[in-house]
């Protein structure tokens, strides 16, 4: 039952990009196109995942273990660097189209907070190596989730006529925010 409250929780409760505002970067640049932001959100939750296994490993049996405690952000951003290095070698020989799509986004994954910041979350909520992977993955699904709405809604917008005032940067900023309130909506669903 715990893990299916994580789980939930993760995706629809506390959203990482739209409740904790984690991730905001590739949230607003990539989700011009429905089909750039799956492929974002699959590279996000494959990294996402992988990460937090590394990280939590190396938090318990290397930083832990020797008192490297003060470590811990400089490790796990190197090990996160390394992470998407092997995901863009990946994305280059298997999809070269989703690579040249996703483009100066792909090694700003590296840079995302949202993969950091779950590392960080999984070891100061002290799961289990079990419970921080449903965890990771809930909230890469989470991420995926609002990335592909919010490029639905913008390909939608693209299509109507917006007041000059409003388009570009404006218009994606208020859609961002009324996205958000909408998902404070499941606020009352799961309290963990």
């Amino acid at each position: 039952m715990e893990y299916i409250l994580i789980f939930i929780s993760a995706i629809f409760v506390n959203n990482i990009v739209l409740s904790q505002f984690l991730g905001i970067c590739p949230f607003l640049g990539v989700s011009k196109k429905i089909d750039t932001a799956l492929g974002m959100s699959a590279a996000v939750a494959f990294v996402l995942t992988m990460a937090t296994i590394v990280t939590f490993l190396i938090q318990r049996y290397v930083l832990d273990a020797f008192d490297l405690g003060y470590l811990q952000t400089i490790t796990f951003i190197l090990v996160i660097a390394a992470l998407v290095q092997m995901v863009e070698i990946i994305l280059k020989k298997v999809s070269p189209s989703l690579y040249q799509a996703l483009g100066v986004f792909l090694p700003l994954i590296t840079t995302n907070c949202c993969v950091l910041g779950v590392a960080i979350l999984v070891i100061q909520k002290d799961y289990d190596l079990l419970t921080g992977v449903v965890y990771a993955f809930s909230t890469a699904l989470g991420f995926g989730l609002a990335l592909t709405i919010f490029a639905g809604i913008r390909e939608q917008l693209s299509l109507v006529n917006i007041p000059k005032g409003l388009q570009g940067t404006p218009i994606t900023l208020i859609t961002a925010g009324l996205l958000a309130m909408a998902f404070m909506g499941f606020s009352g669903v799961v309290k963990i």
